[in-house]
């Protein structure tokens, strides 16, 4: 038989409330209607088995009766719609053909478990969030009813409650009280810039407000204090070698003249992680650099006339485009050969255009068929700043079932020849410019 049981009446309700419940509680949603068909049988169906059929009806029959002893005398927030069948051999029989929930309240209770206990708890805490925050919004007492406060996608409020259902919801109790509290008081105390270390709040610590900073931020914006405090984040980093001394030489000659014991310190320094802003503010001229995905292969590096290796760690190569001293050298880029390998390399194209790759071809790949892995989560992108011999690499990786030889298992001898070959070849023409075999 067809009929929806009670059950799965609730598996659809569960669903329903899952994806509404952040928008029902941020936006303060007193009244729905949720409807299911409940599928009641043909005649056929219930001839063939009226004792299933007649459980089937009993089952919502109670439903019906316990939602209404439960409203005790108020009105009905779940409704069965009933309809009479006449039938030849059955005889007249009413059967109910649909559910209304009019309610989030009423979806929760049908639902029940964990997912109505999630429902009351988001429910309760924002309403908290607004009787708290709301009278802070700009500055300005609130006067106006919780409809209005939460009417729908204009309000702020309700969009920072919806977009951080998650969040507010896995909070411990203490957990959310403390957060109301710190957002209550960065709007009374708005700070300026600073590091998370130095909020003056009891028991905010750098580590706390880390784990909390989307939430605090996304109500602090929704109650029209986005500029309440200004965190300050540490910079992005970058490690680089520096594989020519006379670079350093260079960089000792700008940055201290004067100082004996510096200068020595500065001329053995060829190996600097710092962030992308001081990077990019050294005085040094290379005419080669070298980006790498891999620290192994950047650590490994031989002394290189006039070059720099630096490690590109990944989809964090945007910072490599921001090194002020890079425009003006030749940029080689070694990445694993797989998706995401080629989609870094786009990444770096995309800002700086006329990076050239090694090792990322077909041949290389076929050359190490032996030790290749499956890609764990492939990237599925278009890149549109691959080279014909770059796409044809990837396509033959996707062919393949979605492969990956990562670049620590090309023998170092033979990355390293490619890599000579490479730089001591003048590129012909811009990228675009080349060949048609490599259009």
């Amino acid at each position: 038989m067809t009929m929806l049981s009670v059950t799965e009446a609730r598996t659809k309700a569960r669903t329903r409330l899952s994806s509404s419940m952040a928008s029902w509680a941020a936006e303060a949603i007193g009244e729905v209607r949720v409807e299911i068909a409940l599928k009641p049988p043909t005649e056929k169906q219930v001839l063939s088995d009226q004792a299933a059929a007649a459980d089937w009806a009993g089952s919502w029959r109670a439903v019906r009766e316990r939602a209404g002893a439960a409203a005790a005398g108020a009105p009905a927030e779940l409704e069965i719609d009933w309809e009479e069948r006449s039938w030849v051999r059955v005889g007249r029989q009413r059967v109910p053909v649909r559910l209304r929930l009019l309610t989030p309240d009423a979806v929760a209770v049908f639902v029940g478990g964990d997912a109505a206990r999630e429902w009351r708890r988001l429910r309760d805490r924002a309403v908290s969030i607004r009787q708290r925050l709301g009278s802070v919004s700009n500055g300005i007492a609130a006067t106006h009813d919780a409809d209005a406060e939460a009417s729908a996608d204009g309000d702020s409020l309700a969009a920072a409650i919806r977009s951080q259902s998650k969040r507010i919801l896995s909070l411990s109790d203490a957990a959310f009280v403390t957060v109301i509290d710190v957002v209550d008081w960065l709007c009374t105390h708005p700070l300026g810039p600073l590091r998370p270390r130095q909020l003056p709040i009891r028991g905010v610590d750098s580590k706390w407000f880390e784990s909390h900073r989307s939430l605090v931020s996304a109500l602090l914006t929704g109650i029209g204090h986005a500029d309440a405090v200004t965190v300050l984040d540490a910079e992005p980093r970058l490690r680089l070698r520096i594989l020519d001394s006379t670079l350093i030489a260079a960089l000792d000659h700008e940055v201290i003249a004067d100082r004996t014991s510096v200068r020595t310190a500065v001329a053995h320094l060829d190996d600097v992680t710092a962030p992308i802003s001081q990077l990019g503010r050294l005085r040094i001229a290379p005419r080669l650099v070298f980006v790498f995905e891999n620290l192994e292969s950047v650590l490994a590096m031989p002394e290189w006339p006039g070059a720099v290796a630096v490690h590109g760690s990944g989809y964090a190569v945007d910072g490599v485009a921001r090194l002020d001293w890079i425009a003006g050298a030749r940029v080689i880029y070694w990445g694993d050969l797989d998706s995401h390998g080629f989609a870094i390399l786009n990444r770096l194209r995309s800002h700086t255009p006329e990076v050239e790759s090694v090792l990322m071809d077909e041949a290389t790949l076929l050359a190490h068929q032996d030790l290749w892995v499956p890609e764990p989560k492939p990237s599925t992108g278009t890149f549109a700043h691959l080279t014909g011999t770059e796409a044809r690499a990837l396509e033959r990786i996707r062919a393949e079932g979605g492969v990956r030889l990562e670049q620590e298992r090309i023998p170092w001898d033979t990355a390293l020849n490619r890599l000579r070959t490479a730089a001591g070849t003048e590129t012909s023409g811009r990228l675009g410019e080349g060949t048609d075999d490599d259009r």
